[in-house]
């Protein structure tokens, strides 16, 4: 197995969010610090990454909102929606998050990009959902092939599945809880013209838990990626669907073994070594941390990591279970028969 390339960009953590927001730069620091408090070794290589330019970002987003946003920057910034901000140093690290993935994909992946502002909410022409650029689709537009995105942050990619949902070159999956914001991704949002079917969504109730996302993938994705054959596999991955997470009231129930489980089955679905990994949300920093030490083992092919929970009587944070959301996966698998 060949070292995970693991990407982030000091830029980065100068992205400005706005006073008080959840979306910080402590969220970065704390993936890149569980990374290397794993004991990985040479199985986990740092570097930063090739900014995207302007070009890259247009093959998905308007050229006039691509302007738009560096002169935003440029003037000093502000608010561009009522949840989503940016500062002076937020154009360079809206680069550099974009830029990650497709640099990982032409280095050959596997890879962990470490890296925010996320994006799975961006659309072509709209920030939204503290996303500036979409960086798995800017990464996706960049593949030669097919591509497998699988997007299991607790909060439904509409921006994601907006731009592919025509599109049959990309099998876009998305796990995430219903009713919440975006209020997109229901079940029967499946894609149309030639992009009918390439879209499957799981809109699962609050405390799913690691098995029910397992059903997921074996019963309905695993059949549908056998039949795609992706080239590439692309993950959004959004931590905010750790069972320790602040950013709601009720979230899911995964735990960071939850993520290595995922991401392993996950890497089974495209050539060996052609996955990218992206950090999208996640704001409990402890759980962000464990979670993506988690992430990048699976990746580097190690099941002697298991990061341990932050209570003493837990001595490791295994796969979950039990939870609500079979009926769910059932629904799906009918809907694809």
């Amino acid at each position: 197995m060949p070292p995970v390339l693991v990407l982030t960009d000091p830029a980065c953590l100068e992205h400005d969010s706005g006073p008080g927001h959840p979306e910080r730069p402590a969220r970065v620091t704390a993936a890149v610090e569980g990374i290397q408090r794993a004991g990985l070794g040479d199985d986990a290589v740092f570097d930063r990454p090739r900014p995207a330019t302007v070009e890259e970002l247009a093959r998905i987003h308007d050229p006039e909102y691509i302007e738009g946003i560096r002169r935003f920057c440029a003037k000093g910034g502000g608010w561009l929606t009522l949840d989503t901000g940016a500062g002076p140093g937020s154009w360079d690290a809206a680069l550099a998050a974009a830029g990650a993935p497709i640099d990982a994909v032409r280095r050959g992946g596997p890879a962990f990009c470490a890296v925010r502002p996320p994006g799975h909410h961006a659309t072509a022409r709209h920030a939204q959902g503290f996303c500036l650029f979409n960086n798995v689709a800017v990464a996706a537009a960049a593949v030669e092939g097919r591509v497998l995105i699988v997007d299991w942050d607790v909060h439904h990619g509409n921006g994601t599945q907006d731009t592919f949902y025509a599109d049959d070159r990309v099998l876009y999956v998305s796990f995430h809880q219903w009713p919440l914001y975006p209020f997109t991704g229901r079940l029967e949002e499946t894609g149309v013209g030639a992009g009918d079917g390439y879209t499957i969504n799981f809109p699962f109730p609050a405390g799913a838990t690691g098995d029910v996302y397992q059903a997921a993938l074996d019963e309905v994705v695993a059949p549908a990626a056998a039949a795609f054959r992706p080239d590439w596999l692309l993950v959004s991955c959004g931590f905010d669907s750790h069972r320790d997470d602040i950013l709601l009231e009720e979230t899911m129930g995964l735990t960071a073994g939850d993520f290595a489980a995922l991401t392993r089955r996950c890497m089974a679905l495209a050539p060996p070594g052609r996955c990218v990994v992206v950090l999208e949300g996640g704001y409990h920093t402890d759980a962000v941390a464990r979670s993506a030490a988690a992430c990048v083992a699976a990746l580097a092919g190690r099941d002697d990591v298991v990061p341990p929970a932050p209570d003493v009587k837990t001595p490791a944070e295994g796969p979950s279970s039990g939870g609500p959301g079979m009926d769910v996966v059932e629904a799906a698998a009918r809907l694809r028969a």
